[in-house]
């Protein structure tokens, strides 16, 4: 019987890719969540397929809602009122220096860091259309989005192939391509030999993408 509170990484995982767009972070969670109890309602396990596989799709469907019901991208109060801030903040410099401020100069007269000023100010920005029309308004205008589903599904797969290993071969990835350790070095911590690790890395990653591909 598949768990929804066992599932709840799912639903971070996908929230995440949507964190910046607009939307609370709690606001996507919680569309989620919604996603995510619907997937366990009517998955079926006899279809032979893997409860993520299913269930990742619901969760971002239930989170993409969000902004389709909102008919454009939702601006947090938050990020509102520091834009509002911002822009009388650049006001008083502009008239008292004779010039915009910098970012970084704004971001330090509000105390907030550069990326959260630099969100704000983008919050304030005249929506684009993702279906405009050109100058003479007789055609459409395709503006690609990169769709984060395949993403997310497929991280979703790294992580339980990578639960599959076992407790070595598992340490060695990790030292390899999450510390970006040399072979040499991680040969050194795992106390065997450096064409050791080459051997068993290459038997990993090999092992490792024919499962993803199933």
């Amino acid at each position: 019987m598949v768990s929804a509170e066992q599932n709840l990484g799912l639903v971070h995982l996908c929230a995440c890719r949507f964190r910046g767009k607009g939307i609370e972070y709690d606001d996507l969670y919680s569309a989620g969540c919604e996603g995510l109890l619907k997937a366990v309602k009517v998955f079926d396990e006899s279809r032979g397929i893997k409860f993520s596989t299913y269930a990742v799709p619901v969760i971002l469907g239930e989170i993409k809602r969000l902004f389709r019901d909102g008919g454009t991208v939702k601006v947090s109060r938050n990020l509102k009122e520091l834009y509002m801030k911002a822009a009388r903040e650049r006001e008083v410099f502009t008239s008292k220096n004779g010039r915009e401020p910098l970012i970084s100069e704004l971001a330090e007269k509000l105390s907030v860091s550069v990326e959260l000023l630099s969100e704000a100010l983008s919050s304030g920005q005249p929506v684009m259309s993702l279906t405009g029309t050109s100058d003479d308004g007789d055609e459409q205008i395709d503006i690609s989005v990169d769709s984060p589903d395949e993403k997310i599904s497929d991280r979703i797969a790294l992580h339980q192939i990578l639960g599959e290993l076992n407790a070595e071969d598992r340490k060695l990835i990790y030292f390899r391509y999450y510390k970006n350790l040399t072979q040499s070095k991680t040969a050194q911590i795992m106390n065997i030999t450096q064409v050791q690790v080459s051997r068993k890395e290459k038997k990993i990653l090999l092992q490792m993408r024919e499962k993803f591909m199933k």
